[in-house]
């Protein structure tokens, strides 16, 4: 097993949380002393905004390293986190299927450009990828590339509905193209105890998928929100917040999740 975890951020709808997780779970694993890399697929570019990237100074982005074959260690900016890195996404992104549909190796670019590269494999411990929010070939490229999937799911109405969708595209990508891809886990998110929906869901999500949903459930949190705006992951804005703890939490989970995995 290699040194260096990769693990995939993904669910095909949008709003779910997803940016704010890998972001904020990225923060928090570096804050343990971890070296991190958020590799941003997603053309909407929103977890290198709120890693505080100006859009003005992406000189090499994730588009390059998956078109043009550029190194991620060159693609890499730091952050204003010590040990956090990102490779940061530009909207040249938003063409991509087109210009690598026809190769062969469509599917493999991303396994390629972090699996490939022992300076990659070398200097970073973890490696999240921030991916859009459909079940394209970006995504498709960072689970034939990830150790494991995090699901971030919405505390809403039909949220079973869609993880089931992305469970059947796990199974696909296991029996295709990576057989070592794990669900690293569910994260439930935008939590409203006031609401029943909300307590229904996890109910819900709990008992269809047992021990794959995480402990820690992020609420809804008006600094959560904010962070972004100010370029700032939520645990550098306000750590004291709810938000911000409960994803110091999930980071405790993740990290106690990967020991397991790695002695099994």
């Amino acid at each position: 097993m290699s040194d260096t975890r990769i693990i995939a951020i993904a669910n095909q709808k949008g709003g779910v949380g997803k940016t704010t997780t890998a972001i904020n779970l990225a923060t928090a694993l570096a804050a343990i002393g971890e070296t991190v890399l958020v590799m941003d697929i997603d053309p909407q570019g929103n977890a290198s905004t709120g890693l505080g990237i100006d859009r003005n100074r992406r000189p090499l982005s994730s588009y390059d390293v998956i078109v043009s074959g550029a190194s991620v260690n060159d693609a890499a900016l730091e952050t204003e986190v010590p040990n956090l890195y990102v490779v940061p996404s530009t909207l040249d992104l938003l063409g991509i299927e087109m210009e690598i549909a026809p190769a062969n190796d469509r599917i493999q670019r991303l396994q390629k450009a972090l699996r490939k590269n022992p300076m990659v494999t070398e200097k970073f411990s973890y490696i999240l990828i921030d991916c859009p929010p459909s079940l394209n070939l970006l995504t498709l490229n960072a689970m034939g590339a990830a150790d494991s999937v995090l699901v971030p799911l919405q505390c809403e109405f039909l949220a079973l509905e869609g993880l089931s969708q992305l469970l059947e595209t796990v199974k696909q990508v296991r029996s295709s193209l990576n057989p070592a891809l794990e669900i690293q886990g569910i994260v439930l998110t935008m939590y409203d105890g006031r609401n029943n929906l909300s307590n229904q869901v996890v109910e819900d999500v709990r008992s269809f998928m047992g021990d794959k949903v995480y402990q820690t459930v992020i609420p809804r949190n008006v600094r959560v929100s904010e962070a972004p705006s100010f370029g700032k992951p939520a645990l550098l804005y306000d750590l004291k917040c709810a938000g911000s703890q409960a994803y110091l939490q999930l980071a405790s989970e993740v990290i106690q999740r990967e020991r397991q995995l790695r002695a099994a």
